[in-house]
């Protein structure tokens, strides 16, 4: 029997085939925006970790393509120092910010161990090793994050092959004061981390933002930017902690030993 479009039964067949049509582009549109914003996100973190560890991404060179070649990502366990056997794209897609607030996959801090003042930390978290063209270790970039005056920082330090020495800061995000914080993204005062050095003698994690300006010859001393102490003071914190015992330290201290 032939169905008319203007019943009512007709009616609802087509309303109903109109929403699962709409229902099946809704799908797929969102989907393919994640792959996008997924990709966009992975590429912003190639971008970051190769500027932290020096190598000229500028012009019309192929980032991407240098990222492959030249970076190796590892998944290592805070705790163990141990390297997690994962696949690279495993390593690629794991997003630290989930895991930092996953009870499962983190740990909340005490708070008088907690510089960073982050609350919670995951268990794991990315690294990368940068590797020149001889295939020598170039440098290791590691993501720190911590509280500065009213936001979250977050940045990537990378340290020459002996895991002390400063090769490069980045720091990409934060919502500290317009016009003040500004500095956070600015050469001119990231370059003066060149060549510091995190750690003293006894391996505790010593680097400072120093008000007033370091001393000459000051090798753990960064010289603070005036009217933003509080910013400066939450980069000091964040670097304190995280090259730590409650961040990378045990980590670094078997890379010294060349057990990992």
């Amino acid at each position: 029997m032939a169905l008319k479009k203007d019943s009512v039964v007709g009616t609802m067949i087509f309303i109903i085939t109109l929403s699962l049509l709409c229902s099946f582009m809704i799908t797929g549109t969102a989907e393919l925006l994640k792959e996008r914003k997924l990709v966009k996100k992975r590429d912003e973190l190639k971008r970051y970790v190769l500027m932290a560890s020096d190598v000229d991404i500028q012009g019309d060179k192929d980032f991407r393509a240098i990222f492959e070649k030249s970076v190796t990502p590892l998944l290592i366990n805070i705790e163990s120092g141990a390297i997690e056997p994962k696949e690279r794209v495993e390593v690629m897609n794991f997003d630290e910010r989930m895991a930092a607030i996953n009870p499962e996959k983190s740990r909340k801090l005490e708070r008088k161990k907690d510089k960073a003042r982050i609350k919670t930390r995951a268990d794991q978290v990315r690294v990368f090793q940068v590797f020149d063209e001889d295939g020598k270790l170039a440098s290791l970039v590691l993501p720190i994050y911590g509280k500065g005056l009213w936001s979250i920082i977050y940045g990537y330090v990378a340290l020459k092959p002996d895991f002390n020495t400063i090769e490069n800061v980045v720091f990409y995000e934060h919502g500290e004061t317009p016009g003040i914080g500004d500095f956070l993204n600015e050469t001119e005062w990231t370059d003066k981390f060149r060549g510091k050095q995190i750690f003293d003698a006894k391996g505790k994690p010593v680097l400072k933002i120093v008000k007033g300006g370091a001393k000459e010859g000051d090798i753990h001393g960064v010289d603070a930017v005036s009217g933003a102490t509080m910013t400066g003071r939450g980069v000091q914190r964040s670097i304190q902690f995280w090259f730590g015992s409650e961040g990378f330290k045990v980590f670094l201290d078997k890379l010294k030993a060349s057990e990992v």
